[in-house]
């Protein structure tokens, strides 16, 4: 695909957009051949593979290589990358879908934000397998490209629960809120036409931003997961906010993405089962990334 195709030209996007398809090309390298993926678990239910590892460290080389102000923050590195007081913070996944990607279900990403003294600049979610490239920069749209052309993305004008397709990672086995998790996904399962999990948040606000998705909700997810994801949601029409309607998901940790005619029914479906969010994983008080 042509980088340079895409209506706007932003370099951050165009730094973003490179490090990302570089990425998506290790990875499907290594996605042709599962025994090289060396799987280990981090966490109950949270596994890492070689290439999660071996993407990270590829995007980090691209964008501090081409902006060695920034720092990057990343899923598979504790510590930030680059400069800890860069106003510019890049936010990573390298994989976002790593257990579709084990067991070899197409449906995971590459996710790339940058965020400016706390705001969202840019975002680029890549599907690998799919090839589709989701891009955003503030202010300037959202927008699909496959095949060497683009088209500017609007998330869905639906209107009621009942008609909508709403997506979520959640409830997942262990997590320490399972209770109010499966009561929210009972809520929703009786109130929405459909409910999907296919596995990668990032995937799921890209296509929300898409209109393919009505809506998606989650509890518990780092910033990197959604990061990218929130800002196509928002460029392309739709609201992103923590269950009880603030801005604020990276901190909060939590995240209901629809378009305006939908959000505010879905609030009201979602916070009777609304427990307390987990604690946000500690981050760089100076230039930590927000909303």
């Amino acid at each position: 695909m042509d980088q340079l195709a895409f209506p706007v030209m932003n370099p951050w996007l165009e730094l973003a957009l490179r490090a990302a398809h570089d990425a998506a090309a290790l990875i499907r390298e290594a996605a042709a051949d599962p025994a090289t993926l060396e799987v280990r678990l981090k966490r109950p239910n949270d596994f890492v593979t070689r290439v999660d590892v071996a993407s990270e460290r590829l995007i980090v080389q691209t964008l501090l290589g081409a902006e060695p102000g920034h720092a990057v923050m990343g899923e598979e590195q504790a510590a930030l990358h680059g400069n800890a007081q860069a106003d510019h913070v890049w936010i990573v996944d390298p994989v976002d879908g790593t257990v579709n990607l084990i067991h070899g279900i197409p449906a995971y990403a590459v996710s790339i934000a940058l965020a400016v003294r706390g705001r969202l600049e840019v975002g680029v979610v890549l599907d690998v397998q799919r090839e589709e490239v989701f891009a955003a920069a503030r202010g300037q749209g959202a927008w699909l490209g496959r095949g060497g052309a683009w088209r500017r993305l609007a998330v869905s004008a639906c209107t009621e629960v009942s008609a909508a397709v709403v997506a979520t990672s959640a409830p997942r086995t262990g997590d320490p809120d399972d209770p109010v998790a499966w009561a929210r996904f009972a809520r929703v399962m009786r109130a929405a036409s459909a409910v999907r999990r296919g596995g990668s948040a990032a995937l799921d606000l890209a296509w929300v931003a898409a209109g393919r998705h009505d809506a998606c909700h989650d509890i518990g997810l780092a910033p990197w997961d959604v990061a990218a994801g929130a800002l196509l949601v928002r460029e392309a029409g739709g609201r992103v906010t923590t269950l009880g309607g603030s801005e604020d998901i990276l901190s909060i940790r939590e995240t209901l993405a629809a378009g305006p005619g939908l959000h505010a029914a879905l609030c009201r479906i979602l916070l009777p089962a609304h427990g307390n969010p987990p604690a946000a994983p500690a981050t760089p008080s100076h230039g930590a990334p927000g909303p």
